[in-house]
């Protein structure tokens, strides 16, 4: 190769590796925007390490109404959840009235979406958590309006939810995605949650 082109080649590739290390850091960490009617208290869990566990319970208020003939009709909606950071239970974000559906997560393991319904004048009616081995977890019933939660950058996972509650359940729901490893660097996704986290309703 002439000493030319060589030369040539060489500001190429300077160039190029410049401009890779001038390039702004992708922002690890991604807001999925609350869901939901927002009335009540805000929330956000948090913990130290990966999300083992958790544990959502549900509320079903079935009744009967007559219309020229008996209809049966069932309301359910999400009245509390509780995530497990490490071996460590969040405190219960609502309540823990109804009945609870509960999963622990496998080594490795990690929620990767977030989904679900929810009913604009009221309540998370429906909540499905999926992990990057494709288990879900599910509770409520699927009705009213959908919503779907994931991570803006590959290989995230979910670090904590966020919302609001009353007495009865949960209004809103918003999901924060990150990464384990930065936050024992010296980071936290609490820190960063709160920033966004749920805003004031009307």
């Amino acid at each position: 190769m002439p000493p030319f082109c060589r030369m040539f080649s060489i500001l190429v590739v300077t160039v190029f590796l410049a401009s890779c290390l001038a390039m702004p850091i992708k922002d690890p960490y991604s807001y999925s925007s609350a869901v939901g009617q927002g009335g009540g208290t805000p929330f956000a869990s948090y913990g130290e390490g990966h999300i083992t566990g958790v544990r959502v319970w549900e509320t079903n208020n079935n009744y009967y109404y007559y219309y020229y003939y008996y209809y049966y009709n069932s309301i359910a909606y999400i009245s509390g959840f509780q995530l497990r950071y490490g071996s460590t239970w969040s405190p219960v974000f609502g309540r823990e009235g109804g009945e609870k559906q509960e999963m622990e997560l496998f080594n490795d393991e990690a929620i990767v979406e977030v989904s679900g319904k929810y009913n604009p004048a009221d309540y998370i009616c429906y909540l499905v958590l999926t992990t990057n081995m494709g288990r879900t977890l599910s509770a409520g019933q699927p009705s009213q309006v959908s919503f779907n939660f994931y991570p803006a950058n590959m290989g995230n996972e979910l670090r904590l939810l966020s919302g609001r509650f009353n007495g009865a359940g949960i209004t809103s729901i918003g999901a924060h995605w990150g990464l384990v490893y930065m936050e024992r660097a010296g980071n936290s996704t609490l820190d960063t949650a709160l920033e966004t986290v749920t805003p004031t309703y009307s």
